[in-house]
């Protein structure tokens, strides 16, 4: 059974996200998209919890005392054997369409290795009572009140050791690697290996997250990566940007738990996770390296001659993700590790729309209004863009977005890089001229 995840989003306690973002709402529009699982996103924001505890309730399951519940292939625990499956669901729902799995972001700002570091890390708990318990040392300890994404004073590998001595299924691996001010490899204080951001809870690591400005292919080139299992989400701040990134699972019907989830990730079952949904990387607002203020957006090997200094300001330029991938890298771009899961570049159908109508914004009421028309007639827009057959896109959308669809599907669009916080440009029906940089 497919089950698209999208494990990373926020809430509306989220600093910079919209206050659409309740769970209400995004159970409405994970139906609209065609989402099965999503995070809950920020569960040590007090109120947020309280939110969760409130108007959400586990799906119960049944099956396991079946020796063959999960094919002999992952273990069931003690949670699924009670019957307990880790997923949640609002109560008002009528049926289990759209699961909750418990989950959240942290910042980690601390000093290691003589350097400031600053991580962003995500982690699943498989139920509410370990939630619970953990916010509770958090509270007592640090500030988590203030945002919905807490600054914690606390190295990677306290976090990691805090989390397995609550629950050894707690699920936590490192947000958007690339990312230059809070990641992993980021290049203003992230680490260049994994065992160097995570010490001896390396082991403990089973999964990493690429990050809007990356796509499979770029963190294919890094062999350090192989053994742990690749996974995009959308980090979305609003909800029209939910799905944007996601992974697409093939499970049982047994398997559609917090511990099929867990196990499918942690072996690195390919049988499970079958491909992941990409945001066109270049698209990401930190892919090509540059100066916001300044207007410089820069390929790296344009960097290397300016010698990463801004031609304008003269000032250290914000190095981005293809040039740090470009640093670490020991492979050639185009190598694919066997048996990795493949990848679908899509474009939000909203913008397709947008550009196919002419329309500046895709939050206008023309394109919504064309949006839902497509929704109602031919599906969930995951589905629209990845399943549904041109010609019924065309008799309901017309040509125009049909076309757009298609042109999406074969890759034949323009991005102009973003850069140094900038979101980049897509268009898929017209070409693309940077203005940019013709000075230098």
């Amino acid at each position: 059974m497919r089950q698209i995840a999208d494990f990373h989003i926020h809430s509306k306690y989220s600093r910079a996200c919209s206050r659409d973002l309740m769970l209400s709402s995004i159970d409405k529009t994970c139906r609209e998209k065609g989402i099965d699982i999503i995070g809950t996103g920020d569960f040590t924001y007090p109120d947020w919890f309280r939110a969760i505890k409130d108007e959400l309730e586990e799906i119960k399951i049944n099956n396991f005392h079946r020796p063959d519940a999960y094919s002999g292939k992952i273990r069931p625990t003690p949670l699924a054997k009670r019957g307990e499956s880790g997923l949640y669901k609002l109560k008002t729902a009528k049926d289990e369409k759209v699961k909750f799995i418990l989950s959240t972001e942290l910042a980690l700002i601390y000093k290691k290795n003589d350097r400031v570091r600053r991580i962003h890390i995500l982690v699943y708990a498989p139920n509410v009572a370990a939630v619970e318990e953990m916010n509770n040392y958090l509270d007592s300890r640090y500030n988590i009140r203030s945002d919905g994404r807490p600054i914690l004073g606390m190295p990677c590998e306290d976090l990691i050791k805090l989390c397995l001595g609550i629950h050894p299924d707690f699920l936590i691996y490192p947000a958007h690697i690339w990312t230059p001010w809070f990641s992993m490899f980021g290049s203003k204080s992230g680490f260049n290996s994994i065992e160097e951001c995570f010490g001896e809870h390396t082991k403990n690591i089973f999964a990493y997250e690429t990050g809007l400005s990356s796509d499979p292919e770029m963190n294919w080139r890094l062999s350090a990566l192989d053994k742990l299992t690749l996974l995009s989400n959308s980090d979305a701040h609003s909800l029209p940007n939910l799905g944007r990134e996601a992974n697409v699972f093939e499970l049982t019907k047994e398997e559609i738990s917090y511990d099929g989830i867990y196990n499918a990730i942690k072996n690195k079952t390919s049988d499970r996770l079958k491909f992941t949904i990409e945001f066109y990387p270049e698209e990401g607002m930190y892919h090509y390296d540059g100066h916001r203020d300044c207007n410089i957006r820069l390929a790296p090997n344009e960097t290397k001659k300016h010698k990463g200094i801004c031609p304008v300001c003269k000032k250290p330029l914000t190095i981005g993700v293809l040039n740090r991938v470009e640093e670490l890298a020991d492979r050639t771009a185009g190598f694919q590790p066997e048996n990795s899961p493949g990848f679908k570049k899509l474009v939000e159908l909203d913008k397709i729309i947008a550009e196919a109508l002419n329309v500046k914004s895709r939050q206008s009421s023309k394109v919504k209004s064309e949006y839902n028309n497509l929704i109602q007639n031919l599906g969930t827009e995951l589905s629209i863009l990845l399943d549904v057959d041109i010609d019924a896109i065309r008799k309901v959308a017309g040509s125009k977005i049909a076309e757009g669809v298609k042109n999406m599907r074969d890759g034949n669009l323009t991005v102009l890089p973003g850069y140094d916080g900038q979101y980049g440009e897509v268009k898929i029906f017209d070409k693309i001229e940077d203005k940019q940089n013709q000075l230098f």
